[in-house]
Formats: C-alpha cells, sequence, structure tokens
C-alpha cells in the first residue's frame, strides 16, 4: 500500500522539475527528498524521473503516476472535512417516514428549506402509516417518522415534536342532504355509517374517535375499512359513508365530497415528528430546522 507522504512528495518533485525547489516546498533538505523518491521508485519498480545534473524530467511511469497521484492527494485533503461534516450531521442520509395527511400541511415547505439548508444530506421519503413506521423503526430502516395520534397518544421511546394540532372534520358525499347544511346536528353525523381506519395504522385516534362516540351514546356504524386518507376520501365520493378526517385533509379537494366542520367539543388530531432517543446527527439537524419553522 502507497503512503501518502511519498506520493507528496513524488508530486513536488514531478510539479517543480527540480529536488532543490521541491525541497524547499516540502519544508526539507534535499537528501532525504532524493531518498524518498528512490524508495518510492524502489515500489513501484520503476524509474520516475530522469536526471542529468542539469535537469530533471518525468519518465513514461512518472508522466502516468503525475495524474493519479495528484487526484489522490485531492480526494485526501477532502477526507477530515468530510468526516467532520458527518459527525456534525451536515452531510449524511436521513430516512423519514410520514403519513399521508402531513402531505396536505406544511411538510412539503419545510422539506424544500431543510435541502436548501442541508444540501449534503440525503433525503429518502417514504409514505407509511404509523404501524409501518415502527417496524421500520425496530428494524433499523427508519430515522425519524411523522405519525397522528389522539392527544397523549404518542408511544413511549421516542422523542417527539408536536407540529399541529387541528380538529377532525366530517367527510360526506356531496350529494348527501347533510350536505347542503351549514350547521349539521352532532346526533345526525355520529348516525351516519362510517369510512374508516383499522385500529392499527393510528391506534390513540382510533381510540378517541370511539371514546366520541361512545360519551354520546352512539355505537359507531364502521361499512368499511380503507388505510390511505386518499382511498378513504374516494370511498366517500362514492356514497359508501362519510368520514371523520383531519381537518388537513380539506386540502384535499375531491369531486363529490363535502368537508364539514362541526360544532362542539369534537376530537382533536396530533401530528408530531418522532425519533429515537439515540438518533443520528442529521436527525437533530431535522429536527431542529422544523422546530425553528414552527416558532416562526
Amino acid at each position: 500500500m502507497i503512503e501518502l507522504r511519498p506520493l507528496r512528495q513524488f508530486v513536488a518533485v514531478a510539479e517543480e522539475l527540480h529536488f532543490g525547489r521541491a525541497a524547499t516546498r516540502l519544508h526539507m533538505t534535499q537528501p532525504p527528498l532524493t531518498q524518498a523518491i528512490q524508495g518510492l521508485e524502489r515500489e513501484f519498480g520503476a524509474l520516475l524521473f530522469e536526471r542529468t545534473r542539469r535537469s530533471v524530467a518525468l519518465t513514461a511511469a512518472g508522466l502516468a503516476l503525475l495524474p493519479q497521484a495528484q487526484r489522490l492527494l485531492a480526494d485526501a485533503e477532502l477526507l477530515a472535512p468530510l468526516v467532520r461534516a458527518a459527525a456534525e450531521g451536515r452531510r449524511g442520509r436521513l430516512r423519514l417516514g410520514f403519513v399521508s395527511t402531513v402531505g396536505y400541511g406544511e411538510m412539503p415547505r419545510w422539506l424544500r428549506g431543510f435541502r436548501a439548508a442541508q444540501p449534503d444530506i440525503e433525503l429518502q421519503l417514504r409514505e407509511a402509516t404509523w404501524d409501518v413506521q415502527l417496524q421500520a423503526f425496530a428494524s433499523g430502516d427508519m430515522d425519524a417518522g411523522f405519525a397522528i395520534h389522539a392527544p397523549g397518544g404518542v408511544p413511549p421511546g421516542f422523542e417527539v415534536l408536536r407540529v399541529s394540532s387541528e380538529p377532525m372534520v366530517l367527510a360526506l358525499s356531496s350529494d348527501h342532504p347533510l350536505a347542503a347544511q351549514d350547521d349539521i346536528p352532532l346526533q345526525a353525523a355520529l348516525a351516519l355509517p362510517l369510512v374508516m381506519y383499522p385500529r392499527e395504522i393510528a391506534p390513540s385516534l382510533f381510540d378517541a374517535m370511539l371514546s366520541f362516540y361512545s360519551a354520546h351514546r352512539v355505537t359507531p356504524q364502521i361499512e368499511q375499512e380503507a388505510i390511505q386518507m386518499q382511498t378513504i376520501v374516494n370511498l366517500v365520493s362514492a356514497g359508501m359513508g362519510a368520514a371523520w378526517v383531519p381537518e388537513a385533509v380539506m386540502g384535499l379537494q375531491r369531486p363529490g365530497v363535502s368537508y364539514k366542520r362541526l360544532r362542539g367539543d369534537v376530537p382533536l388530531c396530533e401530528t408530531s415528528l418522532l425519533w429515537a432517543r439515540n438518533a443520528a446527527p442529521t436527525v437533530q439537524h431535522f429536527a431542529a430546522h422544523v422546530r425553528a419553522q414552527l416558532s416562526k
């Protein structure tokens, strides 16, 4: 294996074509420089310089070595700042999970700003429900994730940054008689058949909705289940039932769907950024970026 110091000495002589000037450039005397070049020639098994009393010239072997040696030395100069940047979280990879509802809010702006501020961090995005994100966290395939949950419903073992809190709103087919009303009675809304997500993708929010119905002495009539909010809204437009969705989903304008805010103490949906407590510095940078955006 060739060490960098002899290569640096070779490049100095090759660029100066003068052992004396090269020694001065390297802050050393000429005899040890000459010995170093001779040692390098022995290691390669080839002469690198043609020497006379009046001149120094590169041989064919020296000419072949020079650009490669210059490239290696240039790359070596980049190693220290690269390692420091990685250690400080300014370079690396961030594998970020997110639920679809976050895409209707501020996440696109946060990502755009983060990429501009940290161009050397590679963002790998993965749309995934919370149950899938948990599996990815457990297997080491995810660094951070946006999840929806009921207030206080964050699972233990994570650092948490709450990014939004919003009421659930009712999505119903535009041709439903209630869609024409500005103020829908709560009991009428609770009587509607539902399109709902399975409990495993948002357990705390699912349980909060069931508790909401129970508090009003109503048993929810779940007609259809779907995982993605886009699918839930599409099923609502097809007349398969009504759905409770986070307020941010109102940004998903789908023909045949009306969104209604109801009066009263409707359940809240929170969105949080979660990451492991021993997360990489890149995650800390992203969390700090999002926190800064929230404070504006």
